[in-house]
């Protein structure tokens, strides 16, 4: 909605700079995204006077001018036909800028020195219904229609181009502001000023209109109210100055008085109109009903319509004359031979006009404001106005009487003023006296503790709508922000959920991109994962509405969707994968050997990876206790594992906190693979959530840097085959104990230096006192306990 200010001083005298009014109804809810004024893209364009024409001696289609600045006389050429000695015109000097970006400069033309230009109503900005009188194929030559051209000042006041124009943001549930009154009565209640409003006579309903025109309503669920007022002996002209300046800085162009009056009272009330050629209208009745299935009508805009029986129409009895509150037919439009019309203020469905709007594919201002809801109560008053400029502007005679067909009252809304409970639900102390002021300001009628919400309020509803309009004009900005009262209670994650979290960023900063899956099962999935019959995993959940038998059951396992998503990428002929997932598991509860349906399935929350392509199972262990140091998780130890039928049986390893088995690891078994398509090593680990949870270690302990060096000490050790590498880590950290501060292996070895059924591990062992520096007896001493202990514990020896 645009806002000239000059038309909203005609209601509210304000004298404020742009930026103080804009951020003053901003604040009080009325948002304005910015203004702009014509005059900002004009620059030393001023009104010259033209003292002699004479012809330019070496063209013959150009003049030479000159022409008085007021405090100079300055020499212009041009090729304009209709000037003459004692024009006033605008004149363009050095340096002059026009809308567009257009700079002007002295120049020389053909041998003749020209100091500017003078220019068209076009090169203004300007169009010929701005400007009537104007020659369109010519210089703009100025005539006095009330505002006098001073000669050497700008141009803008006299044309109108002074003005500023805000453009406002209006929310769907203020229609009423989608007009200057609207804006007027906000504007009043913001700066606390008198408001001035229009007040044209009213009209009685008897009269001569009653023997030249029928109004009859046959939908009223979407024509709650329709008024027409006729005029007689209309006189077709353009419209006064101050009107079509209003229209243009509004940014509706003018046309001609009638229809001027009509676009004028739709921005200044918001109420859409719409005006008939009386001759047009059938039988002097006009008819607001449905359309009839196939009827067609042609719009003002010479496009034929198709309409259907949902579209609301404004006929007569053998025809369609409008699309009601669209767009009026073009079989009744005001031409120059128009000697009596009928004045349309109604109010329409908004929904309804929405609906027709949209499948007409024809949006239009009058639209545009139906759709979002009008007062019912603002139609007579608009037509009112209509009537009173009709005859201000000599456009014709109002006929007596008016017609108004509203079936069914708009009833008055009343809500009880509680002072106490606003003031608790704002958190702010205002008294009852500012409240029944900011609420008597935006036109709210209080007596004692009872409020009467205008007509034109339909969002106001309830004590919290009432708090909120005191609040805006109280000043948001005033009201202290507070924590919720009655409650302490901080938002943030809960342990677990952090936990989840951390654990998913730790997954990501492996290298592992994250998936999601469904959480239903095919029952062929315990098949290709080998799980013998008498697995329990096999008793899942059945869905009793399943999508279809591949997503009939709820997963007891999460390996079947990891490899699924291993493959499908694999076919796809991606060279390597790697991704996790924190997915869900559905253990049901077992009676007499079988799952219970009639009780819930414990939700178990699972790690599930899986890699290939690019790694080994060394590559996801590494990964896991990457993962597990960076969540402060400890002592989580691998060990062999050969029992797993999903799993292969030479490379999978049990993940333990202590005796109990929270996961698995290790590369799945040749057979599985196959089952899936994967031609790819594929390496899988799942990890019970609520028990690595358990091991997180929440103490954060911070040692200062050592002053001491360590000791670094290599070992090389023989030992059997099968010996698990853990088992000699073990025995090492035991043996050392404290001062053994890192211990790393870096090399285990099998080969001809090395006797059948032996291997070569070789540890990095660093040595540390926190109080002196080690000696080379104290290091010694430990390394021997250390070898002592290998050799008796595990039968590793030392590698000569």
């Amino acid at each position: 909605m645009n806002l000239p200010y000059k038309w909203l001083n005609d209601y509210v005298k304000i004298d404020k700079d742009p930026k103080t009014y804009a951020a003053r109804m901003t604040m009080t809810g009325s948002k304005i995204e910015g203004w702009e004024s014509a005059a900002d893209a004009i620059e030393n364009v001023v009104w010259g006077k033209i003292l002699s024409i004479e012809k330019h001696p070496d063209a013959d289609k150009l003049v030479i001018c000159q022409v008085d600045v007021g405090a100079k006389q300055v020499q212009i050429v041009t090729g304009a036909k209709n000037l003459k000695v004692g024009d006033v015109v605008p004149a363009c000097l050095d340096g002059a800028k026009l809308p567009g970006g257009v700079v002007i400069k002295k120049t020389n033309m053909r041998g003749v020195e020209s100091n500017g230009m003078l220019c068209s109503f076009a090169e203004l900005g300007l169009t010929h219904n701005d400007l009537p009188y104007a020659d369109p194929n010519g210089i703009l030559v100025y005539q006095n229609e009330g505002e006098e051209a001073v000669l050497g000042e700008s141009v803008t006041k006299a044309l109108g181009l002074d003005d500023t124009v805000f453009e406002f943001e209006i929310t769907p549930n203020r229609p009423d502001c989608l007009s200057i009154i609207g804006l007027a009565r906000e504007t009043a209640a913001s700066f606390e000023l008198p408001l001035n409003l229009p007040n044209p006579p009213a009209r009685e309903e008897k009269g001569e209109i009653k023997n030249l025109l029928k109004v009859t309503i046959e939908d009223a669920d979407l024509c709650p109210r329709y008024c027409a007022a006729m005029a007689k002996n209309i006189k077709i002209a353009p419209s006064p100055k101050w009107m079509r300046d209003r229209l243009r800085e509004a940014g509706v162009r003018p046309i001609n008085n009638i229809v001027d009056i009509t676009n004028f009272v739709m921005l200044e009330y918001g109420q859409p109109m719409h005006a008939f050629d009386y001759r047009c209208i059938a039988e002097d009745a006009i008819i607001v009903r449905r359309a009839h299935a196939g009827e067609k009508t042609t719009t003002l805009d010479g496009v034929e319509r198709q309409l259907d029986e949902n579209m609301l129409l404004i006929t007569d009895p053998t025809k369609p004359v409008g699309i009601a509150g669209v767009m009026g037919g073009l079989n009744s439009e005001i031409t120059e031979n128009t000697q009596m019309i009928v004045f349309e203020s109604a109010t329409f469905q908004g929904p309804s006009i929405r609906v027709t709007s949209r499948k007409l594919g024809l949006r239009t201002e009058a639209s545009g404001r139906y759709e979002k809801g009008l007062d019912c109560e603002n139609t007579m008053p608009a037509l009112m106005r209509a009537c009173q400029l009709v005859e201000e502007l000599g456009a014709g005679e109002i006929i007596t009487g008016v017609i108004d067909a509203y079936p069914e009252k708009k009833q008055v809304r009343q809500l009880p003023l509680e002072p106490e409970k606003i003031c608790r639900f704002l958190g702010a102390q205002i008294s009852e006296e500012d409240m029944v002021r900011y609420l008597r300001d935006l036109q709210f009628t209080v007596e004692g503790r009872t409020i009467t919400v205008p007509s034109w309020r339909d969002d106001v509803e309830t004590m919290a709508d009432i708090a909120e309009e005191v609040a805006r004009i109280y000043g948001y900005d005033k009201i202290e922000p507070t924590l919720f009262a009655g409650t302490t209670t901080q938002g943030g994650l809960t342990p677990y959920q952090q936990f989840e979290r951390d654990l998913s960023g730790a997954c990501m900063a492996a290298g592992y991109n994250e998936v999601i899956s469904l959480s239903f099962l095919s029952p062929k999935a315990f098949d290709k994962l080998r799980l013998p019959e008498d697995s329990p995993l096999r008793m899942a959940t059945v869905i009793s509405n399943p999508l279809g038998e591949d997503q009939s059951l709820m997963r007891t396992t999460p390996l079947p969707a990891m490899l699924e998503i291993c493959a499908r990428n694999y076919n796809r002929r991606v060279p390597a994968g790697r991704f996790f997932e924190l997915s869900k598991i559905y253990l049901p509860q077992v009676k007499d050997g079988k799952a219970d349906l009639n009780t819930l399935p414990d939700e178990r929350p699972q790690l599930v990876m899986g890699l290939y392509g690019n790694g080994d199972f060394f590559t996801l262990k590494g990964a896991l206790e990457a993962i597990f140091q960076q969540l402060s998780i400890h002592h989580i130890e691998f060990v062999p594992c050969t029992d797993d039928p999903s799993y292969h049986p030479g490379r999978t390893a049990a993940i333990m906190a202590g005796e109990q088995k929270i996961g698995t690891v290790g590369q799945a078994h040749p057979l599985v693979m196959r089952e899936y398509g994967l031609g790819s090593e594929t390496y899988l680990c799942q990890v019970d959530l609520p028990s690595l949870f358990g091991l997180v270690d929440r103490r954060k302990e911070y040692k200062p840097l050592p002053k001491f060096p360590a000791v670094t000490r290599d070992l090389a050790l023989l030992c059997g085959e099968k010996l698990p590498v853990l088992a000699l880590e073990k025995a090492i950290r035991q043996a050392a104990g404290d001062p053994l501060e890192h211990l790393e292996l870096f090399d285990v070895y099998q080969g001809e230096q090395v006797e059948t059924g032996k291997k070569s591990v070789a540890f990095s062992l660093a040595l540390r006192s926190p109080d002196h520096t080690l000696t080379d007896k104290e290091s010694d001493e430990v390394m021997q306990r250390v070898l002592d202990a290998l050799e008796k514990e595990c039968g590793a020896l030392i590698r000569r």
